[in-house]
């Protein structure tokens, strides 16, 4: 049944869906309209918004660009690819390897979203390699596993409350994470997700006619070829010592880290990638080598993420993030509230991807609505997560490194990704608003 459903959304995202890097420029216009329209902004201030806020994410561009090139250089060491390669094993059947990367990327992206964007796409990578099955499910498959990532452990919103001084203190207090993260509401949740997303994955799974494979030659990372050592300069690029002494001091600073207590968090995982892949890689030139290979992945986040800063920018200086929120939240009750709080999060976010900035121009709707309607505080604000996390699966802007990866185009994999979207939103929606644990 989701099969049938599955096949005439999938050929109609392929045949309309822009390219990412149009989708953004459409979507910087819509902005741009509504905030003039709506907004009774001029022109003019909007254009200013936009300007002054386009490079707003470099470092952020930055560490998604680093999120795909030490994912990337980790997994093409002879190490990782045998494992990759011996966890791929496992599945025997194409309706296997869908069932084995959404849970492998479920559970990578609970504990930590960078995390599982990258591990996702290269666990698919290492399937097709080996099993004959339709590579765009795969890869969407692998996507999928990205919605529980908000409600676990490098949830922003959730970190964000439960962190001193943060900037809503004054209303709501501190907010543990066992009110948020372990709350069991939302543990219900996530274990419900677990379920759903494979199976529904798994249903999705279109017979061999419909099926578009992948020739696994074209997914094998090419080596380096030894020129040997005709210069002084070779010595030290195929220098095992080099590579191993500057590897494994990065190796000592994160035992130290991680030691007095350090959590992951985006630098800390590039930084993780970044220096096993200089140790297990053994010398700087394969090292060059495949970092040559993965930079060419990256050139939509490099173009792509400074609009997304514009609209961004737009959305909160014009209001109209606020009033998008504000709309949402104007009949809503203290029952219903997080049902709407989840809803307008899903929208806002298509045009405000990141949960940390989602964050900062909803609280202050939700929180005084909350506090006002006496609606569950914690609950609330993991709506709101909820909700980012949610609408991620038809938003190009987080799929760029998982696409960059697999090699494949957006219109390829959103199809599978809007079923998800849809049986999701159901599931989120109803334990959000009933279950009361």
């Amino acid at each position: 049944m989701l099969n049938a459903a599955a096949k005439p959304l999938v050929k109609l995202v392929e045949r309309y869906l822009p390219d990412p890097y149009v989708f953004v420029l459409l979507l910087s216009i819509v902005v741009f309209a509504a905030a003039v329209l709506f907004e009774q902004q001029s022109p003019l201030v909007v254009i200013s918004y936009w300007g002054d806020g386009f490079w707003g994410l470099l470092g952020f561009s930055m560490q998604m660009l680093l999120v795909l090139v030490t994912g990337f250089m980790l997994a093409n060491t002879p190490l990782v690819t045998a494992i990759l390669n011996r966890l791929a094993a496992l599945a025997k059947t194409p309706g296997q390897a869908i069932l084995l990367v959404t849970v492998i990327s479920l559970i990578a992206s609970w504990l930590n979203w960078g995390f599982g964007l990258v591990v996702g796409a290269l666990f698919a990578k290492a399937l097709a390699r080996r099993i004959k099955v339709d590579y765009r499910l795969l890869v969407a498959s692998a996507y999928s596993g990205f919605v529980v990532w908000h409600g676990g452990l490098a949830g922003s919103i959730p970190l964000t409350i439960a962190t001193p001084n943060h900037f809503s203190e004054a209303q709501i207090g501190i907010i543990p994470t066992s009110e948020t993260i372990f709350a069991g509401f939302n543990l219900l949740l996530v274990a419900l997700l677990f379920i759903a997303v494979p199976l529904v994955n798994y249903l999705m799974l279109p017979n061999k006619n419909d099926s578009i494979y992948v020739d696994p030659a074209k997914l094998q990372d090419s080596q380096p070829v030894d020129s040997g050592t005709t210069r002084p300069a070779d010595k030290l690029e195929n220098s095992l010592l080099l590579a191993l002494l500057v590897g494994f001091a990065g190796i000592a600073y994160l035992v130290q880290y991680f030691g007095k207590g350090g959590s992951l968090n985006l630098n800390i995982v590039n930084f993780l990638f970044l220096f096993l892949a200089i140790v297990l890689h053994g010398t700087p030139r394969r090292l060059l080598h495949s970092l040559h290979q993965a930079i060419q992945g990256g050139a939509g986040i490099v173009i792509q993420f400074p609009f997304y800063a514009g609209i961004m920018a737009i959305m909160l200086q014009s209001g109209l993030a606020q009033s998008m929120s504000q709309w949402f939240i104007s009949f809503a009750s203290a029952e219903s509230l997080a049902f709407w709080s989840f809803i307008s999060a899903g929208i806002v976010n298509i045009f405000v991807p990141s949960g940390g900035g989602q964050w900062a121009v909803q609280a202050p709707v939700m929180l005084p609505a909350a506090l006002e309607l006496g609606a569950d505080v914690s609950r609330i604000a993991m709506a709101v997560a909820w909700g980012d996390a949610w609408t991620n699966l038809i938003q190009p802007f987080w799929a760029l490194p998982v696409l960059a990866i697999a090699g494949l185009k957006a219109k390829d994999i959103m199809g599978f990704c809007l079923v998800q979207l849809v049986i999701t939103g159901v599931i989120i929606s109803l334990v959000l608003s009933f279950a009361f644990i």
